[in-house]
């Protein structure tokens, strides 16, 4: 693991030194055309790179004569704190980020970290569109050079585990559980009765080889695009996070735009949104059949209530600590009130 994680430095810095050659912002095609570089860390078969590359090909039709777009998958630019770094330099232009990572620059990404903040995937879809909930936290990003473009669906957040089955939290006593590298998820995992273990997404899979990890937390597509199946073999939806992807863009480069241009890109973020969020339900479905009938997952349905219960502490802290999160926690639980955990 440390001589992957020592390629990959090296190749990253490569990458930084390559790109930066070209000039600030990122590189120019042989045919004059500015290449827009887009990293994340899902597969090619993943629901979030049918979305950036359905972006790419709207944008290279409408504006082919100066941009070309190209997508690299499966972290070939770095891993994402790295792509994340790189997007604030200029190196590259847009990487798809997790939440924890944007809380790192904004702490008012936080809320959307809280577990069960959410009562329902339709109360959760409806306040990512919701511009009053989510325009006062995208906006704090700019100030760390970063423009938050739009969101993409990351599912429900669920335990899988290598050996022990979790129906309730003290089934998690003792156990290591790599979760996303915010303070959230690291207080989460503390009121469950874990231990918290934060580490990058592509370290995970070995880690759970070698048994430095007795479980994990993510969405069902781990399991298969991600081979977390094949070592862990119990997955439980407790339904603890719904917690949205974000892609950013390099803020220089998004104000160099064009009024022009800025139009096409945001029609281009909405295809890019829509055919990810409707490439997700098909992709869960497959990877839950992959699961249970190719890696011998065992799925369990445990009953939600004790863990809400342990981890409801940390909603009232956060309004006592972030008093002006409180409008936008209000709006969400107005969403909460129409769309009922029922109503699923």
């Amino acid at each position: 693991m440390k001589r992957r994680r020592f390629l990959s430095l090296m190749g990253t810095a490569a990458l930084a030194s390559g790109l930066l050659l070209t000039g600030c912002g990122g590189g120019e095609a042989a045919d004059d055309r500015r290449i827009i570089r887009i990293g994340h860390v899902q597969s090619a078969n993943h629901p979030d790179h049918l979305g950036l590359t359905a972006f790419a090909d709207f944008i290279n039709e409408k504006l082919g004569d100066k941009y070309r777009v190209e997508v690299y998958p499966s972290e070939l630019l770095g891993s994402q704190n790295e792509m994340v770094q790189l997007t604030q330099t200029g190196a590259i232009d847009f990487v798809v980020a997790s939440n924890a990572i944007m809380e790192t620059f904004s702490s008012q990404y936080q809320i959307f970290n809280l577990p069960y903040l959410f009562s329902s995937e339709e109360a959760y879809h409806a306040a990512m569109e919701d511009n009053e909930v989510t325009d006062p936290i995208f906006l704090t990003t700019q100030k760390a050079g970063l423009e938050t473009v739009t969101w993409l669906d990351a599912g429900t957040r669920n335990f899988y585990t290598v050996k022990t089955p979790v129906n309730q939290p003290s089934d998690l006593k003792g156990l290591k559980i790599r979760v996303q590298q915010s303070p959230t998820n690291v207080e989460m995992m503390r009121l469950l009765g874990g231990t918290a273990t934060p580490m990058g997404f592509g370290d995970v899979y070995t880690a759970l080889q070698s048994q430095m990890l007795d479980g994990a937390e993510n969405n069902e597509l781990a399991l298969t695009d991600n081979g977390h199946g094949d070592v862990c073999k119990y997955y439980s939806y407790t339904m603890h996070q719904m917690i949205p992807d974000i892609l950013i863009g390099n803020l220089d480069f998004m104000e160099s735009l064009s009024e022009e241009e800025r139009a096409i890109f945001d029609e281009g973020f909405q295809i890019l949104n829509q055919t990810q969020r409707d490439a997700w339900e098909t992709a869960v479905e497959e990877a839950k059949n992959t699961a249970e009938n190719e890696q011998g997952v065992t799925f369990l349905y445990p009953d939600i209530t004790p863990f809400q219960e342990a981890v409801a502490p940390m909603h009232q802290e956060m309004l006592e600590n972030y008093p002006d999160l409180a409008p936008i926690y209000e709006l969400i639980q107005a969403h909460n009130a129409e769309y009922p955990a029922d109503s699923q």
